[in-house]
């Protein structure tokens, strides 16, 4: 995807919801969701137009922020969970949470998915043994991950930060810094602020 230059907390303002694109500023008063609770912009403060075409735009763009994907990149994802067998929005759901950056964040090894990226692309996470420094890997049941040794304070500082971050039922920290995938998630553990129903709808219109 095309690289991000703007500060990240102004596409959860846009969204009007916390996307946890910051890590731990999400979590404190500086959040600007929680300080300015309206779109950026000169505009923000007007309330803008709803229609139906908005409503599901805007579930896109949320879904699409808070994986750090390019536009390109979630419209294949979409296509992709189409052709398989069950709802749509539900694969759609798994294939995004399969993605290895997302299961170190998940993990607790990063503060956040543009961290656990960087990990990834830096040769810090190990899968099965072997270096992977694709974040788009997809992960399967039985996968263990953990932090190679020159990352290993990395994950331990940001294990620090959350001590109260609750696991995913389809992961499992099996180590200090290793953790495996138990199952490949279903939609009721996925806890995403999502409403997948109108992302299908959206690209079905």
């Amino acid at each position: 995807m095309g690289r991000h230059i703007q500060p990240v907390c102004k596409l959860c303002r846009r969204e009007g919801a916390k996307l946890f694109l910051k890590g731990e500023k999400c979590f404190t008063e500086k959040c600007p969701v929680k300080r300015r609770a309206y779109p950026p912009g000169q505009h923000g403060k007007i309330k803008p137009r709803v229609s139906e075409y908005r409503i599901r735009l805007r579930e896109k763009q949320k879904a699409r922020r808070i994986y750090g994907l390019g536009e390109n990149q979630f419209a294949n994802y979409f296509e992709r969970a189409s052709t398989m067998k069950g709802a749509t929005g539900e694969k759609l759901l798994e294939f995004l949470e399969r993605r290895l950056d997302n299961v170190v964040y998940r993990l607790g090894f990063a503060t956040s998915r543009q961290a656990s990226r960087q990990i990834i692309r830096n040769g810090g996470v190990v899968v099965n043994g072997r270096k992977v420094n694709v974040p788009s890997f997809e992960v399967k049941a039985g996968d263990m991950i953990s932090i190679a040794p020159r990352m290993v304070k990395l994950a331990k500082d940001s294990l620090e930060k959350f001590p109260d971050r609750v696991l995913p039922v389809w992961l499992a920290l099996t180590g200090e810094v290793e953790g495996k995938v138990a199952a490949i998630p279903k939609r009721e553990d996925i806890d995403a602020i999502l409403e997948e129903n109108l992302i299908v709808e959206y690209y079905s219109r």
